[in-house]
């Protein structure tokens, strides 16, 4: 409805505290023929673009080369170091695992608590969730010493009649990224229906791209059933989505907690695993959108109130990843185990001292400079940010995986770890991998929805008013047959 209330001129306005807030409202977008052609032109290749692909494509190469040279040689060129036999294979799987948590959140649960600042982001979250998944679901097979065989962990019939050993955690992992990804994949399809029907409909010199782009609208024609269906759809699918942000990290978390090794037997890995995902994720969203903002000058749809919001959201789950590791600690202490009060000695001023600085450093310290909001609406310090936020959630999949294999319960096990170039080409090349994926992406279709957006731009009107107000600030009664003027 419109407020009868009358307005304030800016020049009359009192002076108060620029109060950041999440409001969905886009000043600087007009019309719906704006949006489509400021995202849609998004898609046309530059210079840029082409260079930031090429090099994606070299880090993707010299990890391909590592691992064949592994294949050649052996795992034994990883440098693994028994009892420490998991490395930075796992490590980074669940890195990537937990880099794909964001797009869940952001697109499914925000989604159904109706938060605004979700609307331009969101797309972007959930690329990155399906290529994220992508990308962990290679590091099973890469820490296989005969990766030719990954199919033995799939449960499927054979003449053989051998099934796989479902008391590995191989084969959770398995069952998690596939699940994971394909309920994944699917919200991202079902979203980008209405998106790739508008691209149907511009695509005027291409006719090989108008009919994949035909095919992949599935008949859009954008009409009220067709709207209804698709927002139960969507609903749905979000519903359906959001459980999975708590049970594949806890499925992954499992492969530890499940093992009496000091440091992982406890009950608090799966909301501890959850709460990281979310933060490592949310941090590479911050990596990935504020570049893409200022490149394609955006920064009318991905406004300052939408990073604010978002930022928000890292300091809380900063804060609940920080409580996780206090009651780390106050469990080993309180616990009265030798064996773990040694290894939290040992992971804190002992031997891997330097690894849980570069932890606490990244994923406590400094997330809390966003309580400031002139940080928070600092693009150029949230970037920063973000990529100490990914430096450290690394490194705390580091300090729980090695920490713990190196300084079991007898000191004859005590040793130590050392990747080696192959570890940290393979490293690379995933890092080449994901970004490759994403970038055709962002030059194929739209990385904000075109659709949502136009949901809270403000129509056309058949008549000109004055923002439904007369010169002399009263209210302006509205013409029955003027669209987008009556709720």
């Amino acid at each position: 409805m419109a407020t009868l209330s009358r307005p304030v001129p800016a020049t009359e306005e009192k002076m108060r505290p620029n109060i950041a807030s999440a409001d969905v409202q886009l000043p600087a977008v007009r019309d719906y023929e704006q949006v489509d052609r400021e995202i849609v032109g998004t898609l046309h290749p530059t210079v840029a673009w082409f260079i930031g692909l090429g090099v994606a494509i070299l880090f993707l190469i010299i990890g391909a080369s590592a691992w064949m040279y592994q294949i050649y040689n052996g795992l034994g060129v990883a440098g693994y170091n028994p009892p420490v036999m998991w490395g930075v294979y796992i490590i980074t799987f669940v890195f990537w695992v937990g880099i794909g948590h964001a797009g869940t959140l952001i697109s499914a649960i925000l989604y159904l608590f109706r938060a605004g600042f979700r609307t331009t982001i969101y797309r972007c979250a959930e690329a990155m969730t399906v290529f994220a998944v992508m990308t962990a679901g290679l590091f099973p097979i890469l820490h296989l010493g005969r990766p030719w065989k990954f199919f033995w962990l799939i449960p499927y019939p054979n003449w053989r009649y051998i099934w796989p050993q479902f008391k590995s955690p191989l084969v959770w992992d398995v069952f998690a990224i596939l699940t994971y990804l394909t309920v994944s994949s699917t919200f991202l399809y079902i979203g980008l229906i209405p998106d790739i029907a508008v691209l149907r409909d511009r695509e005027k010199t291409n006719p090989v791209r108008k009919r994949i782009l035909s095919v992949l609208s599935l008949g859009w024609r954008n009409s009220d059933r067709e709207w209804r269906h698709f927002a139960r759809a969507y609903l749905f699918l979000a519903a359906f989505s959001t459980p999975l942000v708590l049970s594949v990290h806890s499925v992954v978390s499992f492969d530890f907690a499940m093992a009496l090794t000091p440091g992982w037997h406890t009950t608090i890995f799966p909301p501890y695993f959850v709460a990281g995902a979310i933060f490592s994720g949310i941090g590479m969203v911050f990596t990935i959108i504020i570049p893409i903002r200022k490149w394609f000058n955006l920064k009318h749809y991905v406004t300052l109130n939408h990073l604010d919001a978002a930022a928000k959201l890292a300091l809380f789950t900063s804060l609940v990843v920080g409580c996780a590791y206090m009651t780390e600690w106050f469990v080993a202490w309180f616990s009265g185990n030798e064996a773990e009060k040694a290894f939290f000695a040992n992971r804190i001023w002992g031997q891997w001292w330097w690894a849980s600085a570069i932890l606490y450093t990244c994923n406590m310290v400094l997330p809390l400079s966003l309580f400031s909001q002139r940080l928070r609406r600092n693009t150029t310090w949230l970037f920063i940010l973000s990529i100490f936020i990914n430096i450290g959630m690394w490194f705390e999949r580091f300090v729980i995986v090695v920490p713990s294999l190196s300084h079991e319960f007898e000191p004859w096990q005590w040793t130590t770890y050392h990747p080696t170039w192959v570890d940290y080409a393979i490293l690379c090349g995933s890092f080449g991998w994901f970004s490759m994926w994403f970038l055709l992406f962002i030059k194929q279709l739209p990385v904000i929805a075109i659709s949502e957006v136009k949901e809270i731009v403000m129509p056309r009107l058949r008549t000109a008013h004055a923002h439904g107000t007369t010169v002399s600030g009263e209210h302006q009664d509205y013409e029955a047959d003027t669209p987008g003027e009556h709720d």
